[in-house]
């Protein structure tokens, strides 16, 4: 049971005015107009609003004690976290020399009237490489290699593939320069088409050499149709692109690789040909961060005594990136101090600081007196007069960079050669700071874990304390084994349109992964197994038609499908809008409802529910209710809503 807060004086206005009244008449008998029309009411009342204020000042001391002990046990407030996200920069024409974006190049959102831009920075400098068609070079799905650079040459049409294709042909791009994390156009011209594939859905791959192997490209623009017509494919090349020797030439590869066909997708029927290529850079892609970096930040002198506190200018300082580092000066140069959590494993010649993330203050270590009256020291001391400096450390962070996919369009550092930016995913990862009421709630949980991961509720908070913008985790057993424990991870997400998200936005990436399984490893109890993964998403398609009574059908339709996209959401769905229930299944009643919540929506005549594939897109047969696993979540896949009038 939790201690009840003391309210050390429970009076309020009215009682004060009623208490001074009663007072007045056994102290003033002659006084009997007590009406709020006279002077000496108005003034009780006057000094009853006062006390009142006062009280409630008084009742707060509680609240102040609570956040003491809070300090006292050394709970600190979680700094923002700074939204990340990948943008291309587009140059206006290929260039003959490398183009070099500095780190801290800035982007924006475009803004508006009503919102302020968000700015972004680079996080590392971005070379944007030339490069050309050196290398054309043919492989069959059994491995032989046929070098067809001077066909290509001479003009005659080279066969990409074998002359019955088969899954695993491929035709190799040797490039005169490896350009990782660049954009590049192949520029493709032929008269003999791939006869057989669907141009929107041919059954080819593009990858890049990274120097252990074949990496998939993202695929901007592909006009060619699978290589079926003149055309050119815009390939975003991975990071790690390196040169190699193929077939006895040295270049930096590129691929197109066919791959076996799914389920009702036409498969070539003869090899497409290649008469003219050439590569060309037309751009790169770099991360970009919603933080401003604070370079040579000076805090001041030291005054040679233990437990010194020194604040940077602008907060907060955010601690998701590299890890901050002061430095003291010691007369021929700079010693590195290294931000600890605290100084309880500090020995006395530790040069250790420990850092107030949300007010950027730094302190250093202190010393405390024993009993004996001997002096222990937790730490280093700067010497007296030592200048401190922060070489460099990030702020900002917040929930205001996670923008949409498309939103960053405006460079605002000149940079020459550079026609436009777009990031081709939302920004996701920016959390904001802890504020003192979540705290509250934070840290009985933390007192009552003691790092160390016992219930399902444990592997939860520890999960999420390691990546804070994740936006929901569940931890399960393991069915069928003893002491297992399934921690399911659902990233935040920015939908590109009202609630309509995309399946790859929905899976973690494996660096958060990787950082929950490390904290859980660390914590679980001995012989528990761990299994860190996404959940199992369950696609669902509504077919519905609707009766509306508006002349403005498409208004109702769009809202019908808004309204859908909204309840059978992953993340802010379901009855209470914090996101579909774990295992909750789908009951046609409540779709109904939904659609016939909708304004304007007269009558609902028809509801289907539809089970959907999310990668492939199959739909199974009609359902009542759709049945979900434990461990899954809803995800909306292409809801189908006709809307008639009357």
């Amino acid at each position: 049971m939790v201690l009840p807060a003391p309210d050390l004086d429970d009076r309020r206005f009215q009682q004060l005015v009623d208490e001074a009244k009663r007072y007045v008449q056994q102290s003033c008998p002659e006084w009997t107009d007590h009406n709020v029309s006279d002077p000496g009411v108005t003034l009780i009342e006057t000094f009853a609003h006062m006390v009142d204020q006062l009280v409630y000042r008084l009742n707060r001391v509680p609240e102040k004690n609570y956040l003491a002990f809070l300090d006292l046990l050394g709970v600190r407030l979680f700094p923002p976290t700074a939204a990340r996200a990948d943008v291309t920069f587009w140059l206006s024409a290929p260039q003959p020399e490398t183009v070099l974006l500095p780190p801290g190049t800035e982007v924006a959102t475009g803004g508006g009237d009503t919102e302020e831009a968000v700015v972004f920075a680079t996080a590392d400098e971005l070379p944007i490489v030339p490069t050309s068609l050196a290398r054309l070079v043919t492989m069959s799905a059994r491995g032989d290699y046929a070098d067809r650079t001077r066909d290509l040459e001479a003009g005659k049409d080279v066969a990409c593939f074998q002359a019955a294709p088969a899954a695993g042909d491929a035709t190799l791009f040797g490039l005169s320069a490896a350009v990782p994390r660049c954009a590049v156009v192949l520029r493709l011209d032929s008269e003999v088409e791939g006869i057989g594939v669907d141009p929107r859905q041919p059954p080819l791959v593009w990858e890049a050499w990274d120097g252990h192997g074949w990496v998939a490209c993202d695929t901007d623009e592909d006009s060619t149709g699978g290589l079926n017509r003149p055309g050119e494919v815009v390939l975003h090349v991975p990071a790690g692109h390196t040169a190699s020797v193929v077939a006895g030439h040295r270049a930096a590869w590129l691929r197109c690789r066919v791959v076996e066909p799914l389920p009702d997708q036409p498969f070539y029927r003869e090899s497409p040909t290649v008469r003219e290529a050439e590569a060309f850079t037309i751009g790169g892609t770099t991360t970009v961060e919603h933080a401003e970096v604070e370079v040579d930040v000076l805090l001041g002198e030291s005054a040679g005594v233990p437990g010194g506190r020194f604040r940077v200018p602008a907060v907060p300082v955010l601690t998701d990136g590299p890890p901050v580092v002061v430095q003291v000066s010691n007369g021929a140069g700079w010693d590195d101090w290294t931000v600890v959590e605290d100084f309880g494993s500090s020995g006395p010649d530790d040069r250790h600081v420990v850092l107030d993330a949300s007010r950027g203050e730094f302190q250093f270590p202190p010393a405390v007196r024993e009993a004996d009256g001997s002096l222990r020291r937790y730490g280093a001391v700067p010497a007296k007069g030592s200048v401190i400096r922060v070489p460099h450390y990030r702020t900002g962070g917040g929930r205001a960079g996670n923008v949409a996919r498309g939103a960053i369009s405006v460079l605002r550092s000149s940079e020459p050669y550079v026609s436009e930016v777009e990031n081709r995913e939302a920004a996701i990862g920016g959390v904001d700071a802890e504020t003192v009421d979540e705290a509250k709630v934070r840290v009985p949980h933390q007192l009552r874990v003691w790092e160390r991961a016992v219930t399902a509720q444990d592997h939860e908070l520890i999960a999420r304390q390691a990546v804070p913008s994740l936006a929901r985790v569940r931890c399960l057993p393991v069915a069928g084994e003893a002491g297992g424990a399934r921690v399911l991870l659902v990233p935040d997400a920015v939908a590109d349109e009202p609630h309509r998200l995309r399946f790859e936005q929905l899976m973690p990436s494996e660096e958060v992964l990787a950082a929950v399984a490390r904290r859980l490893d660390e914590r679980r109890l001995l012989g528990t197994r761990l299994v860190v993964e996404p959940p199992r998403y369950q696609g669902i398609t509504v077919v519905a038609r609707l009766v509306t009574t508006l002349p403005e059908g498409n208004r109702v339709h769009q809202a019908a499908l808004d309204a859908l996209y909204q309840y059978l959401n992953p993340l802010r769905g379901g009855p209470d809008g914090t996101g579909w229930e774990f295992g909750r299944s789908v009951q046609f009643g409540e779709v109904f409802a939904v659609l016939q919540r909708v304004p304007g929506v007269a009558l609902v005549e028809e509801v289907r529910l539809f089970p959907a594939n999310p990668l492939t897109g199959a739909r199974g047969a009609p359902v009542e209710h759709l049945e979900l696993a434990p461990n899954a979540l809803v995800f909306s896949h292409q809801h189908q809503v006709a809307v008639g009038t009357r």
